[in-house]
């Protein structure tokens, strides 16, 4: 990965740390006092030289993850469970990256891509089809409540074994991104004063999840697909401005007007 995608994707996690994960937090209950006190040492973090220091700043974000996931034993919802859990994976991956372990054999790259990774798929796309579950109240919603989550999951499942495995995740995600997206269209955003940000936040996975299925399947098969960098140049960056923010400041709006 090169330096600027490197430096964009560092952004993008320092965002997730500071802005998305707690806006989602607040949506499912309070922000705890103390998640700051682990996110900006865990931001920091990314911007220091790979080593000892930048390595013990995101342990003590790791710290806050994990209290942050005991959480999960009081939720049903398979989707906002994988949303509270996914940081502890993105931390984890965060310090071994950061100290310059290859953790499992994989490299530091991919612990990267890791990282971003279980923070928007993992903690925002899961969150926000849990939530859209939670109010529409429909067989469907239900179904990429569990599809978001799955995907996911078999994603991870294929850095461990095999490209065919990532590709059937990706499409799985794709499914459960793409069920989400037009069910935030079809019956959340009438229920919103101002639908802006929640047209853009649904509009923007048609094109992104795309993209994804396309690199996992030239990874798979060889076809043609983008790079690393400009996967993170156009998924990354859509993916984390284009739905996890628009779509966290929109449930805020939501919340506020009491939906």
């Amino acid at each position: 990965m090169g330096i600027w995608a490197h430096a964009v994707v560092n952004l993008l996690v320092a965002l997730g740390m500071l802005a998305i994960i707690p806006l989602g937090l607040r949506l499912i209950g309070q922000v705890p006092w103390w998640w700051f006190a682990g996110a900006v040492p865990g931001a920091i973090s990314l911007f220091l030289p790979r080593g000892q220091a930048a390595a013990a700043l995101a342990l003590v974000y790791f710290v806050v993850t994990l209290l942050v996931a005991t959480r999960a034993v009081h939720e049903r919802r398979i989707a906002i469970i994988t949303a509270l859990v996914s940081p502890v994976v993105a931390s984890v991956s965060l310090v071994a990256e950061r100290a310059e372990y290859q953790l499992m054999g994989f490299e530091l790259d991919v612990l990267v891509l890791t990282v971003a990774h279980f923070h928007y798929a993992g903690f925002a796309a899961a969150l926000i089809a849990g939530l859209v579950s939670r109010m529409t109240d429909r067989p469907l919603a239900t179904v990429a409540a569990w599809t978001v989550p799955l995907g996911t999951g078999i994603v991870f499942a294929g850095y461990f074994s095999n490209d065919f495995v990532e590709l059937a995740g990706a499409a799985v995600l794709t499914a459960g991104m793409w069920l989400t997206g037009w069910l935030t269209w079809r019956y959340v955003r009438p229920k919103a004063k101002r639908q802006g940000l929640l047209n853009v936040s649904a509009g923007v996975l048609v094109l992104t999840m795309v993209l994804a299925l396309i690199w996992a399947l030239g990874e798979a098969i060889g076809t043609p697909h983008l790079s690393w960098d400009a996967m993170v140049m156009t998924h990354g960056v859509a993916n984390a401005l284009g739905f996890a923010l628009c779509a966290m400041l929109a449930w805020q709006g939501l919340a506020k007007e009491g939906q």
